[in-house]
């Protein structure tokens, strides 16, 4: 990826269930919470966001949406990878890549605090244990378009599959979860899924 193609997006302002975008696309508000502060207007501080990546497209998407939507100068970025239980030890390319997605992310905005981790373990608990032990404020994930053509083969408990993984995220993780989905190539956007929304168009 280039670092032409992580530019800092354009303000916007747009309301949505209480979630506030503007100034450089940073989230402010959302169902009443206010990333910059709480709800009598005292300053919150810094805040922790952490986003589920590999090598996919979408979780790029996500990670740089998060980057430019929700953080802010001063604010944590965590970058998890997880290596499935199954593939044995941690493999190099898995510390590769977090580190090549953490510079990446400093290059864009060096004033978020970037920290990558790699973790080996199932997939859901592992997300569940970091927002709990990390005390994490926003956790965002990507997703993908879905297809009628192929169908996902999960494993018993179905949360191998993104979407249902995503899923089981924003309904049971501690924190306020964001899907992220951009749009189709040539289209300008993303789709937003919470708790509260589902495949919200986005502007941006």
């Amino acid at each position: 990826m280039h670092k032409s193609s992580v530019a800092c997006v354009l303000e916007i302002n747009v309301q949505f269930f209480g979630f506030v975008f503007e100034g450089e696309g940073s989230v402010n508000r959302m169902e009443g919470f206010d990333m910059h502060g709480n709800e009598e207007g005292g300053v919150m501080g810094k805040k922790r966001v952490m986003v589920v990546v590999d090598g996919t497209s979408h979780s790029k998407h996500a990670m740089m949406w998060a980057l430019t939507h929700v953080t802010n100068k001063g604010d944590s970025l965590t970058l998890l990878h997880i290596v499935p239980p199954h593939k044995g030890p941690e493999p190099s390319s898995s510390t590769y890549l977090v580190n090549y997605l953490g510079s990446l992310c400093k290059d864009c905005k060096p004033g978020v605090e970037v920290e990558a981790l790699v973790i080996q373990g199932p997939k859901l608990a592992t997300v569940m244990s970091q927002v709990k032990k990390l005390e994490v404020s926003v956790l965002v994930l990507g997703q993908k378009k879905s297809s009628s053509l192929l169908s996902c083969i999960c494993g018993s408990s179905g949360s191998n599959c993104t979407e249902e993984f995503v899923k089981h995220c924003i309904n049971k993780a501690e924190c306020l979860t964001i899907g992220v989905r951009k749009r189709s190539q040539g289209t300008n956007g993303y789709f937003i899924s919470t708790r509260w929304q589902k495949n919200f168009w986005l502007l941006a």
